[in-house]
């Protein structure tokens, strides 16, 4: 760069390229932060000369020029307090000419004490009022440094009076200093003003590239979908380039001088009907404001596309306004991709109905609704009845269009009266903002059971699926999302566990039903580690002989604090909870044990959940209890339901056809009261097939379908080689009936209860049981 002349430094002229006045800007502002401290010199160095002169001027003499100082100091300090934001501003002539008069002023002040006062005193004192001014010309070319003006005035006047008096008094050596101190001082002042001009130059140079070249970058580094655009203070398109024309759909030179608005709204410009985005568009070019990342509907021949606009308004050096200069690009696909995503956050993608998230929201409306307007909101959560059973079946393919012909249904019962949502899996929700008559929310979960209850048409299959509601109102049954949420699923809990097919309403008693079953679970957690549980066993006899083949083992739990708790109560909780893993591992190893001090021919019957089977390693664990406790495979006979082939019938039958091949049986318990036992008997080789107590009682009150099913079974394991068990015999009719019926083993309290295992070995004193043996 060029050095800058003198002049122009000093300030005496402004060159006419480069942007001086926001230049001049930068130098004045500098005087506004260092305003206190120059008033503190210049106190300080007047309170010197007081005290130099104190004995040889008057002191109304001494005071009155120390008060016009005062008065000069503070009325440019109050102009210099003005400027503190002159970086950010253009300096006007005015003001740099009121700020060169302040300095005039200041330094004709000064003059009064070197031309007034010296002159009547002593050397010594000229000298030391020399120190002092030089000291305030030190500190003016230090705090003037960006404004060499006010320095070269105030050390050239001050100085001129101090040479002056130097060599009026004949002090020649005195004067020669004054006047080397004079060059060096402006000498600095001048250059160090050009060495700070010079970096603003540069880097309002550097400011000007890095805008261009910014610029340049997003057009030319992000891809052909952005482009540069410009527009005058009219707001007409000016210095259109390729891309942006391309973008337009049009010629540079059609486009160029027409106004953006019109270009880029369609027949919306001439119907003036435009998109709220146009519209804010069109208020910040008005208000001239920089914007970025502004997202615009645009339409383009008929088309509407998304536009993302940034711009800045352009002033030139006078202030007046330019227009706009600024960057674009089309990312009509990223907000489709982003409304999508959108979308997929709060809709289910298979029934298209609102999904969990939107249904939260629904909810949180409905409760602001009912508070507001003094009503109730009401709350359903629905479950599938049957729905697991078809989708392991006939796989997830059948189950989700299953699932998208619920939703229809549920969409179309509930139509306008409330909001429907998947919450997942087969649970859905129905949400009704205004639902002040209980009776009418009753009557709609009615018909919702009802409809979803009719059999489905999917694919060659007729399908039949329940439903379940459970309910809850707002604010009654809870005033916030979460609260009606869980007490609406409380209730669903209940209709469950009564065996579904209903519609329950939230009552504050469920709560304690799930407190016990919370405080049961926790218990259930820590039984094993606690030593809590125990086995009975039950005596199988042969319905000829009467003699003990097998027993079964149960298993019970005694408590600290709940004390007895039923098998029926405990153990669906624990394969809710899987708990049943663990715990049927210590069933299986305990009953093993306990067979290994009964006779060789005696077996030991373990009954096995689901939950178990599905474990990848219960095959394994049966092997690990048969080998540490050293008892035969042939003596472990497995008890199973049909339920478990509904779950995931493969894994089910390869598990159990494993246990079959090192020699261990496989009994099919309840048989009968499944959902297609014959089905089973042909894919797997049972050892046993167990005859429900409820067969067994109808029989012996000459139920002929009871005695039909009894029949049929026995004739069918008879041909299959399997044998057959009677369960819950407990009068000597029934046991009459089952002999003559031709079960081959029987099972209940007429020969004996579930027992301990001292009781159960006590029973092989005898070989032949007397005709009953009572608990």
């Amino acid at each position: 760069m060029d050095k800058l002349p003198i002049l122009a430094v000093i300030g005496f002229r402004d060159p006419a390229d480069g942007d001086w006045s926001r230049l001049r800007g930068f130098q004045y502002s500098s005087l506004a932060r260092l305003t206190f401290a120059r008033l503190i010199a210049h106190g300080l160095s007047a309170l010197l000369v007081l005290q130099i002169f104190a004995g040889t001027i008057h002191i109304a003499l001494l005071i009155s020029w120390m008060a016009i100082l005062v008065g000069v100091l503070i009325y440019g300090a109050r102009f210099d307090r003005s400027l503190i934001d002159a970086d950010r501003r253009r300096i006007s002539r005015q003001e740099a000419h009121r700020q060169t008069v302040s300095s005039l002023l200041i330094a004709l002040v000064w003059v009064v004490p070197m031309l007034g006062f010296a002159p009547l005193a002593s050397a010594e004192q000229r000298m030391m009022l020399w120190t002092v001014l030089a000291t305030l010309m030190t500190g003016m070319a230090v705090t003037f440094a960006a404004l060499p003006m006010a320095t070269v005035l105030f050390s050239g006047i001050v100085g001129a009076s101090a040479l002056a008096t130097f060599l009026f008094e004949a002090e020649f050596i005195q004067a020669a200093v004054a006047v080397s101190y004079i060059a060096i001082v402006g000498i600095g002042a001048v250059e160090g003003a050009r060495t700070f001009l010079g970096a603003r130059l540069a880097e309002a140079g550097m400011a000007e590239k890095s805008e261009v070249v910014s610029l340049l970058l997003r057009e030319f580094e992000e891809g052909d979908a952005d482009w540069l655009w410009q527009i005058d203070a009219t707001r007409r398109v000016r210095s259109v380039s390729p891309r942006f024309a391309f973008a337009l759909g049009a010629d540079p030179e059609d486009v160029e001088g027409k106004p953006l608005i019109q270009l880029i709204s369609g027949a919306a410009w001439d119907m003036g009907h435009f998109h709220s985005s146009m519209h804010d568009l069109a208020e910040r070019l008005k208000r001239r404001e920089s914007f970025a990342n502004l997202l615009v509907r645009v339409t383009l021949h008929e088309n509407h596309r998304w536009w993302e606009l940034s711009a800045s308004p352009k002033f030139d050096d006078n202030g007046s306004f330019l227009g706009f200069r600024g960057v674009g690009s089309d990312v009509t696909e990223q907000r489709e991709s982003a409304e999508k995503i959108a979308y997929l956050a709060r809709y289910d993608t298979l029934t298209g109905l609102p999904n969990r998230m939107m249904l939260t929201e629904a909810v949180g409306h409905a409760l602001a609704y009912a508070e507001q307007w003094r009503t109730r909101c009401a709350f359903l959560m629905l479950d599938l009845d049957r729905f697991k059973s078809i989708n392991d079946s006939l796989g997830h393919h059948v189950g989700d269009q299953l699932l998208a012909l619920v939703s229809e249904r549920l969409r179309t019962i509930v139509g306008d009266e409330g909001t429907c949502a998947r919450l997942g899996g087969d649970e859905f929700a129905v949400v009704v903002r205004d639902a002040p008559d209980s009776e009418r929310i009753d009557e709609l979960a009615k018909a919702i059971i009802a409809a979803l209850s009719k059999p489905y048409e999917v694919g060659h299959h007729t399908l039949f699926v329940g439903a379940s509601i459970g309910s809850a109102y707002g604010p009654r049954d809870g005033t916030t999302v979460e609260t009606l949420l869980r007490n609406a699923d409380l209730a669903l809990y209940r209709v469950k566990d009564e065996g579904g097919g209903r519609h329950c309403t939230y009552e504050p008693s469920l709560h304690a039903h799930a407190e016990e079953r919370r405080q049961l679970e926790f218990s259930l957690r820590h039984a094993l580690e606690r030593d809590e549980f125990s086995l009975m066993f039950q005596p199988v006899v042969d319905a000829q002989t009467e003699e003990v083949l097998s027993f079964e083992a149960l298993l019970r739990w005694n408590n600290a604090e709940h004390g007895m708790v039923s098998p029926a109560k405990f153990i669906p909780l624990a394969e809710d909870t899987r708990l049943i893993v663990p715990i049927g591992e210590w069933v299986l190893r305990m009953a093993c044990r306990e067979a290994m001090k009964w006779p060789a021919s005696v077996k030991v019957a373990v009954n096995v959940s689901g939950e178990q089977l599905l474990d990848p390693y219960f095959a394994e664990t049966v092997v690990s209890a048969l080998s540490i406790t050293g008892l035969p495979p042939h003596r472990l006979e497995i008890e199973v339901t049909e339920s478990i082939f509904v779950r995931d019938g493969t894994t089910a039958q390869m598990t159990l056809e494993n246990l079959m091949g090192i020699g261990c049986g496989v009994a099919l318990d309840d048989f009968g009261t499944g959902y297609s036992s014959l089905g089973y008997l042909r894919k797997m080789r049972f050892s046993t097939i167990k005859v429900d107590r409820s067969f067994v009682q109808g029989a012996a009150r000459n139920n002929p379908e009871s005695l039909a099913i009894v029949r049929a079974v026995v004739a069918m394991a008879d041909s299959l080689d399997m044998s057959t068990t009677a369960e819950g015999v407990e009068t000597e009719l029934e046991l009459d009936v089952i002999r003559r019926l031709g079960c081959k083993k029987i099972q209940g309290y007429y020969f004996g209860r579930p027992m301990h295992s001292a009781d159960a070995l006590a029973l092989f004193d005898t070989i032949r049981l007397g005709a009953r043996i009572r608990a």
